[in-house]
């Protein structure tokens, strides 16, 4: 099942993510590589800035959703505000459908 993880970063937590972003980029990477990550991108205030992380995730239940967000090393570093973790269903434009 795919969920989407909606971090919203801490007010003021630019240097946090700047600081951490080799790391995160790696997890996501290993993620990817094992067949885990559907797709991955900040979002952005109106001026552009990265304020959170969508992130969508392949996961056998929720607990497995959770220990993968928790992996972040965004979320180990307490960027992260608030988590939300939605089981997600992919029907316009999945890329299995094509």
């Amino acid at each position: 099942m795919i969920f989407a993880l909606i971090c919203k970063d801490k007010p003021g937590g630019l240097e946090v993510r700047l600081a951490n972003r080799p790391a995160h980029l790696d997890y996501l990477t290993a993620l990817n590589a094992a067949g885990k990550l559907k797709f991955a991108g900040p979002l952005l205030d109106d001026e552009g800035r990265p304020i959170g992380s969508l992130v969508a995730v392949e996961a056998g239940d929720r607990a497995g959703a959770e220990a993968i967000a928790a992996g972040d090393p965004y979320a180990r570093a307490g960027l992260f505000e608030s988590v939300e973790i939605h089981p997600w269903n992919w029907v316009f434009n999945a890329p299995e459908a094509g």
